[in-house]
């Protein structure tokens, strides 16, 4: 195929790049209020530079076929026009006129093309301050433009006029524009009128001087009520200079789900950039939704997020540095409070803990823990039980908390989330803190034995009981111990459960698989034990039948009820044994 040698420039259809940004850049047509406001208000900041003097006013004006905006910023001429509205994207060009530093919130030429979201005719007039006449450009989506000058009248500034389509009718209300402009722009350091109505304030909530600091309190927990649509709990200032950053965070006064997206609101020099946006916290930091506004973190394209680079993640450590020390003064100055704090929002102060030893020491000093004897912290626990234990499953400590309070052993609840981790970092603060995992097999060894003699009068039911049991792997162990209405545990250890589950898997795996499981059985391994309580009531009197066949029933009722006691998963012989045993018993009961 023939060719030319040479360089030739693209040649850009306007009208794809119009479907482009309106069709696959913005995410809803609303948008185009913020584009429109941003161009406006780095118009005025463009004169400003030049006369820090210059009138600072957008005036937004709805009207029943138009929508119009005009600002008193620096306009443009003739030539600026074609370069910036008829050479979209040429960075060098933008430069030159001064519109690409980053004081500017956008780009006016990609900026405009988001009113085509809702017209197909877009009208802008613009009087430059540094005279000339004025400009006339008219610019459609189809991608055709016209451009004409007329003699300038009235100060500087540019007014943008929009011919609003019928089916963008939801957007272009008045009521709609004034909620977006409101949205977008309340915060804006500039005069913002819609149809008349001011919608742009004395900037930052945050930043309002006020006559003391309670009432100062009192107005940032208003404002929050009003975003957030709760009392916050307490507000706390943040600012990171790196990334011209200030604002507030507003502590969540209700326990907050760990995994719920984050609600953050951000503004860039004043211009709402999100709602809804994620990632500017550290993923613990789920019990706060901050408000902030930045100078120097960089938008996406579409200024809807923020690029996640070297400085926002700095941005984000310096943020959660920031919700650290206040926790850390709270714990010195209210104790009281951060108790309450920690009521609602114990698992963010545990994950925390997780990679810092200050929160840590925090969790350890103020966060109270289940125990068998009552809740209590961990440095308390300590104290008191020196060489106490800990389960790491809520049942399993459930299960074992009255024997355990019984036979004097301190038996602390670490099943919950984090607290296994936790609970194994104590050791980063207080070396040797003696806590350690509990192995439920011990407790056998800390119950007192039966009396040999009566031990030995049932030496034949326990013969009986250990021949009902052992095609379930399970052994029987007679015991004293307190409680006493308690009638049977069933006690396995890790090396059991084990063992167990690897015999489950063999019976179901091919004869390869079942080989290799094989081999990894170490053999002989421990048994779980059916504690049976000599001190119940009901337990010696079943060891006083006199039918084999109707003590082996009910040593296996207690096995089930055991298992069941104790939350245990329970296999498909367990379930068997339980049913035959539930029916042994009704049909020994009816027929006597």
């Amino acid at each position: 195929m023939p060719y030319t040698e040479g360089t030739r420039a693209f040649q850009v259809d306007l009208r794809g790049v119009v479907d482009l940004l309106s069709r696959h850049l913005y995410s809803s047509p609303r948008v185009y209020v913020r584009e429109l406001l941003q161009n406006a208000c780095d118009a005025i900041t463009a004169r400003r530079a030049g006369d820090p003097m210059a009138p600072g006013r957008i005036r937004v004006e709805v009207g029943p076929e138009t929508i119009r905006v005009h600002d008193t910023g620096v306009g443009l001429t003739d030539d600026e026009v074609h370069t910036l509205l008829a050479t979209i994207g040429r960075s060098s060009k933008r430069d030159e006129l001064g519109f690409a530093r980053h004081e500017f919130l956008g780009q006016f030429g990609i900026g405009l093309l988001s009113g085509f979201l809702v017209a197909d005719e877009i009208h802008v007039e613009s009087r430059s301050a540094s005279g000339g006449p004025a400009v006339l450009w008219t610019g459609r989506s189809d991608g055709s433009y016209d451009v004409a000058t007329t003699p300038a009248q009235g100060e500087p500034g540019t007014t943008v006029t929009l011919r609003p389509r019928r089916d963008a009718a939801v957007w272009t209300s008045s009521r709609t524009v004034t909620e977006l402009a409101t949205l977008y722009g309340s915060l804006l350091p500039v005069e913002v009128t819609v149809d008349g109505t001011p919608i742009s304030g004395d900037g930052a909530p945050w930043q309002v001087r006020h006559a003391s600091p309670l009432l100062r309190r009192e107005a940032l927990i208003s404002y929050g009520r009003e975003l957030f649509g709760f009392p916050a709990f307490d507000v706390i200032d943040l600012e990171v200079p790196e990334a011209g950053l200030t604002g507030v965070a507003f502590v969540v006064p209700h326990p907050a789900n760990p995994g719920a997206r984050d609600a953050h609101r951000v503004y860039l020099k004043g211009m709402l950039l999100s709602e809804k946006l994620t990632g500017l916290l550290p993923e613990w930091a789920f019990f706060v939704r901050v408000v902030v506004d930045a100078a120097e973190l960089r938008p996406t394209a579409s200024r809807e997020a923020l690029y996640d680079d070297d400085l926002l993640e700095h941005t984000r450590d310096a943020l959660g540095a920031q919700l650290r020390e206040w926790l850390v003064k709270l714990a010195a100055t209210d104790p009281a409070r951060l108790r309450g704090f920690l009521r609602l929002h114990h698992l963010g102060v545990k994950a925390l803990a997780l990679h810092d030893d200050d929160m840590l020491r925090l969790v350890d000093r103020w966060l109270e823990y289940e125990t068998a004897e009552g809740p209590m912290t961990l440095a308390q626990f300590r104290v008191r039980h020196p060489h106490g234990r800990y389960t790491t499953s809520v049942d399993e400590f459930r299960q074992l908390a009255g024997v355990c309070a019984a036979q004097g052993v301190g038996l602390l609840n670490g099943g919950y989330v984090y607290d296994g981790d936790i609970l194994a970092r104590l050791s980063r603060i207080e070396p040797g803190h003696g806590l350690s995992r509990l192995e439920p097999a011990e407790l056998t060894t800390r119950m007192a034995p039966v009396d040999p003699a009566a031990e030995l009068a049932v030496r034949g039911f326990l013969a009986t009981a250990a021949a009902a049991l052992a095609p379930l792997g399970c052994e029987v162990v007679l015991r004293d111990f307190d409680p006493a209405a308690l009638p049977a545990l069933y006690l396995t250890s890790r090396a059991a459960r084990h063992d167990a589950q690897a015999k489950e898997a063999a019976e179901v795996a091919g004869e390869m698989w079942a080989d290799v499981l094989g081999a990894l059985d170490a053999g002989g391994g421990e048994k779980p034990q059916l504690v049976l309580n000599h001190r119940n009531p009901l337990v010696r009197r079943v060891t006083r039948l006199a039918d084999p066949a109707l003590a082996a029933t009910a040593v296996e009722a207690l096995y089930g009820m055991a298992l069941l006691h104790g939350h245990h998963p329970m296999r498909a012989a367990d379930t068997a044994t339980l049913n035959r045993s539930f029916l042994g018993l009704l049909d020994w009961a009816v027929n006597g």
